[in-house]
């Protein structure tokens, strides 16, 4: 059974530690730019946590243009393909609709196809190209997607 609960920071050094293990050295986040983005005045960190331990977690904000942003979305290898991602997105797009937002974007490597794939499932298109976004060597991908009220 799958559980989600706002993190508190109690929490930081277990979710860095996920960071860590979910992206490769240069993508993965500093202890200082995690903490950084989590602490933004209009960010919100959700936690996914299973029977066992905390398999994932989302960095969102708000943003009062109407815009929101998905951060990062990391989910444990282990826990992957058990809908782990889509719970911890579908709950953060909610609360981003919530907080007035009518869209959301994010930025993910243009080598990362599991994550293309995943936010293309959800309704996520690919809006732009950055040119050497990630170790000033990557491309990254903005994607995007409209946000709507549940009928």
């Amino acid at each position: 059974m799958l559980s989600l609960r706002e993190a508190g920071p109690e929490d930081f050094d277990r979710l860095w530690r996920i960071d860590q293990e979910c992206f490769i050295p240069g993508i993965a986040y500093s202890r200082a730019e995690l903490r950084w983005y989590m602490r933004r005045s209009r960010a919100f960190t959700l936690i996914a946590k299973d029977v066992r331990d905390v398999a994932g977690f989302i960095v969102a904000e708000s943003d009062p243009s109407g815009a929101g942003h998905i951060l990062t979305l990391d989910v444990l290898p282990a826990s992957r393909r058990a809908k782990v991602g889509s719970r911890l997105l579908a709950a953060a797009e909610q609360r981003l609709i919530k907080e007035g937002c009518n869209a959301v974007l994010l930025e993910t490597s243009v080598d990362n196809s599991a994550a293309i794939s995943f936010y293309k499932r959800h309704g996520y298109a690919i809006l732009e190209t950055i040119p050497r976004y990630y170790m000033d060597s990557v491309d990254a991908l903005v994607m995007g997607k409209k946000l709507r009220l549940p009928a």
